[in-house]
């Protein structure tokens, strides 16, 4: 019996979902979890890393016994209850369901959907503390504009060489966006994308440009250039983890 789990955890107190030695990361209070309420080893297996300090509204995960003789006994229905009585308040399932023994949480993915949420006030908003970026000033309605349009030239299927972490040993680079764009509400922005795969920092990356064209440091139109330039030197700053939160994950065949 294989369970696949739909998670949030707000990550500020995290090392990232995976496991690390010696540090606190969602996997090793899942874990814990799946132990303490199943009373069986368990494979544990997440559908993407996160950063240090990365939300996520809508994780996923898949939990099967490792011995093929035991059982998960508790219904379906009550294993996200039974679970959060052993999660921290910083972590809830939100959603169980079963699936096939052949179903894989991360090789099964189909898209992938980040949210950046961006507070752009001169005064900082204590509930927001580490689940947005503090902007630290108003964006205009030009400005936003600019960076409107500029985030539409993600949209496509290209090589991201200019939105990934330098050092990073990924060598095929090519992926598909699909949408990418920003909504407002007053103060508050928020840039969403949805793509096949993301490289090591690229929507952290992205964001930090689209800021950088708020500021005029680069002028919307020279996105494509900058994608076309292969060159992590040419795009902007990495923003901070704290506004990045994992939106969602669509499956195959889902």
């Amino acid at each position: 019996m294989k369970i696949l789990l739909t998670i949030a955890y707000v990550g500020t107190n995290y090392q990232g979902y995976q496991l690390q030695k010696d540090k606190p990361t969602v996997s090793l209070m899942l874990n814990k979890a799946v132990r303490d309420a199943f009373g069986i080893e368990c494979n544990v297996t997440g559908c993407s890393r996160t950063d240090s300090g990365v939300h996520a509204l809508g994780y996923c995960a898949t939990v099967e016994p490792k011995d093929p003789n035991e059982k998960i006994t508790v219904p379906i229905e009550k294993i996200p209850l039974v679970l959060n009585l052993s999660l921290p308040d910083d972590i809830s399932v939100l959603d169980a369901k079963e699936v096939p023994s052949t179903f894989h949480a991360r090789y099964d993915v189909a898209k992938k959907e980040y949210v950046y949420k961006i507070h752009a006030s001169t005064l900082r908003d204590p509930f927001l503390n580490k689940r947005a970026l503090e902007y630290g000033k108003e964006i205009s309605d030009e400005s936003f504009e600019k960076m409107q349009k500029a985030a539409s030239f993600y949209i496509g299927t290209h090589e991201f060489d200019s939105f990934m972490s330098s050092g990073s040993k990924i060598e095929n680079t090519e992926r598909t966006v699909y949408e990418s764009y920003l909504k407002r509400n007053g103060e508050n922005i928020e840039f969403h994308i949805l793509a096949n795969g993301f490289l090591y920092n690229m929507v952290r990356i992205m964001v930090g440009t689209l800021l950088d064209v708020e500021k005029g440091k680069i002028h919307e139109n020279t996105i494509p250039d900058i994608i076309l330039a292969k060159d992590r030197k040419r795009s902007g700053s990495t923003a901070k983890a704290d506004g990045l939160y994992l939106q969602k994950i669509f499956y195959l065949n889902s």
